[in-house]
């Protein structure tokens, strides 16, 4: 393609809904990568030409690259759907004695099975400290899609408590040990120095509306309503106090804590290398400042590490090269997997920061070992027929915290100088 002709217009469905199987969406989403990479390598042929790229092929690149974006979602959302229960009840297991009780309050505002149940376990919550918690399969249910829906959690270990706070001790340091000889003296050694850390629950709600229809409709599940409707709410929610959370009542996430280079590194912060350019990766062996984030992590953690970073920087990353002429960024292996970024998985969190100067837009580590995910056992509901007539509101709440337990486990890349 010359400089005056128009790049042919790449045909791409959107995040939507157009896509209706699966293997369909990953075959279009793999025939987009193949074009991507043809035209950027046509992109860097120009640049190594020395006449510069041509604005038609670097539009081509952006809009290919937003492509790519826009099919990973719809893959995403399709397999979403699929893990989601059929609508009616034909099949399924009989509900249990509470989630009987339950439905009751839900469609009719009947609370007395609940009370009487109250009077058998206290356990199950009572309405006049502030609602009902839900079944444990409801409960499971918004467990099981936050897990998807939140890319932190997905990757972060998770306990439940059922106390406020959850109080972890933590070995910085083992014990001192050493070698002696067969009858030697064997000296005391020095105790092994542990680090208290506490990662207090927060509330998290959601106020989901029912028109009176909905709520009399025997068809509808209940419970799968509910759990469609505080989902995305409390993922959202929770997923940018994962990353950027300042602790004030809500989790700590990992970003909030003190940053230092890797160099000066310290039990309590989180480490960082750096690209040496401001707001920049290299103009010449990017992926250099990679591969030093990589091994800035100790080989215990590697084996389970993956990247972390959004969508914008992921398009930046996508078009580097090793010196093989590689692309470091190469697409799922298959439907419901993750990119791999240098051998290792990445995930998408749009909540983490932009490339900037002095920002730190990817991370890298063992999240499993290094973020803690807190939830306290129950999730609440209050039905409320009075404050928004003709609707039923039902305030929904659940309580989670997060913190980083292990700092060793969590490097950062800036995009800067210092």
């Amino acid at each position: 393609m010359n400089a005056f002709e128009s790049p042919e217009p790449i045909e791409t469905k959107s995040a939507s809904g157009d896509y209706l199987d699966l293997k369909d969406a990953f075959g279009d989403f793999m025939t987009t990568f193949e074009s991507f990479k043809e035209s950027n390598d046509e992109k860097l042929a120009e640049l190594e030409g020395r006449l510069g790229a041509d604005v038609l092929t670097t539009e081509k690149v952006e809009r290919i690259s937003r492509a790519l974006d826009e099919q990973k979602r719809a893959i995403d959302t399709l397999a979403l759907k699929k893990m989601r229960p059929v609508l009616g009840r034909d099949g399924q297991p009989a509900p249990s004695e509470h989630k009987s009780a339950f439905e009751a309050y839900m469609r009719q505002g009947d609370d007395r099975l609940l009370r009487s149940l109250d009077a058998k376990a206290m356990s199950y919550g009572s309405g006049q400290d502030g609602g009902y918690l839900v079944p444990p399969e409801t409960e499971t249910e918004i467990g099981k899609r936050l897990s998807t829906l939140s890319p932190i959690r997905a990757i972060a270990s998770v306990r439940q408590v059922s106390a406020a706070v959850l109080k972890k001790p933590f070995s910085v340091s083992g014990p001192a040990v050493g070698w002696v000889a067969e009858t030697a003296a064997r000296p005391q050694t020095n105790t092994a120095t542990l680090a208290e850390l506490q990662f207090p629950t927060m509330e998290l709600y959601a106020m989901p509306a029912a028109t009176a229809s909905l709520l009399e409709d025997a068809v509808v599940d209940l419970d799968q309503w509910i759990s469609s409707e505080v989902e995305a709410a409390f993922a959202e929610q929770e997923g940018a106090a994962f990353v950027s959370g300042d602790g004030n009542s809500k989790p700590k996430g990992f970003l909030s804590y003190d940053k230092v280079a890797e160099s000066a590194w310290e039990w309590g912060k989180v480490g960082y290398t750096l690209t040496g350019v401001a707001g920049a990766l290299p103009a010449e062996d990017a992926s250099d400042v990679l591969i030093d984030t990589i091994y800035a992590l100790k080989a215990g953690y590697r084996q389970n590490a993956n990247w972390v970073m959004n969508r914008k920087t992921q398009a930046a990353i996508r078009k580097l090269k090793d010196g093989d002429g590689n692309y470091l960024w190469q697409p799922p292996a298959a439907p419901g997997q993750k990119a791999m970024l240098m051998g290792f998985p990445l995930v998408e969190a749009e909540d983490m920061p932009d490339i900037g100067n002095d920002a730190t837009p990817v991370a890298f580590g063992d999240f499993g070992r290094g973020y803690l995910v807190v939830d306290r056992a129950g999730v609440r509901v209050l039905r409320d027929p009075y404050s928004a007539k003709p609707y039923v509101l039902f305030y929904t709440t659940k309580r989670v915290g997060g913190g980083v337990q292990d700092f060793d486990a969590i490097k950062l890349l800036k995009f800067g100088t210092v």
